[in-house]
């Protein structure tokens, strides 16, 4: 049911009432519903009365800092309320064909705009776990305990690691640095799996369901490694715009294990042996 205050703001706004309402599959913590008004206009709304209070202001505060000229495109914030956010609907159209190259010149473009500390002016919710962003100026430190050891020891209080397990996780940490290139805080959207990689009206990349903060570049590279495999050209037209340190994929297990131990904890056991794969891998 679409909320009351998304129907008043549609007529407040002279789009006149909702004509027809769509599911649009594909979330794993929200429900989409593409919204059809009298006008011909079309949006997206995202719904969840189960979700954290300020769960999807945080990502419409995301979005916003994440529309970036020259990045790929993210859809406008229009109304947020406690259990739903409307936004501008991409129409997604299909691909252009140069589109991989399109996104590693964007992507590489939103990576350069930089801070002094790692973090963000609000924590905010990879899926629906919290993510922690207090400023840090060492970005090792920040990815340490607000990274891995927040979602291992999140993993331990819900029974999915043991206390030996969540020591090789802190062991791993205390490592980044002899693992990790030093990089600056860049700007991130920091949940970029395929299902989060879009396209708009004109076939181009855009992103959604952002978990926005200053962190390393790489990070978001290697979620989109996690669940996909982007062409050689992504990579190489990123580097055209943003030269990376060597070794890039070697380091892939490390980023992975973030994500990894937050699946575990949204969904379960399913992804605890990738996760000891990587402890395994990088111990």
């Amino acid at each position: 049911m679409t909320p009351a205050l998304v129907q008043t703001w549609l007529t407040e706004n002279n789009f006149g009432p909702i004509t027809a309402s769509q599911p649009v599959a594909g979330g794993c913590i929200n429900q989409g519903t593409r919204l059809l008004v009298q006008t011909g206009h079309s949006f997206f709304l995202k719904t969840n009365r189960h979700c954290p209070s300020d769960m999807f202001q945080r990502e419409a505060e995301g979005l916003a800092a994440l529309a970036v000229p020259g990045a790929p495109v993210v859809p406008h914030p229009l109304l947020v309320g406690r259990d739903f956010l409307l936004l501008e609907d991409l129409c997604p159209a299909p691909a252009v064909q140069d589109y991989w190259i399109l996104l590693g010149h964007q992507l590489a473009t939103l990576h350069h705009v930089t801070s002094a500390q790692f973090g963000f002016e609000h924590d905010n919710y990879l899926g629906s776990t919290p993510q922690p962003n207090p400023r840090f100026e060492d970005g090792y430190q920040f990815f340490a305990e607000h990274r891995l050891i927040f979602q291992a020891e999140r993993a331990g209080q819900g029974g999915w690691l043991s206390s030996d397990e969540i020591r090789q996780v802190i062991r791993l940490a205390n490592r980044l640095p002899e693992l990790i290139p030093p990089q600056p805080a860049s700007l991130l959207h920091g949940d970029l799996w395929s299902g989060n990689l879009i396209t708009d009206a004109r076939g181009q990349p855009a992103l959604i369901d952002p978990a926005a903060h200053f962190g390393w570049g790489e990070a978001d590279l290697a979620m989109m490694t996690l669940f996909g495999n982007p062409p050689k050209a992504f990579f190489q037209a990123y580097q055209e715009v943003r030269p990376l340190s060597p070794g890039l994929e070697a380091r892939f297990p490390v980023y992975h294990l973030y994500h990894l131990l937050n699946h575990v904890n949204l969904f379960g056991r399913g992804y605890y042996r990738q996760v000891l794969s990587v402890l395994h891998q990088m111990g």
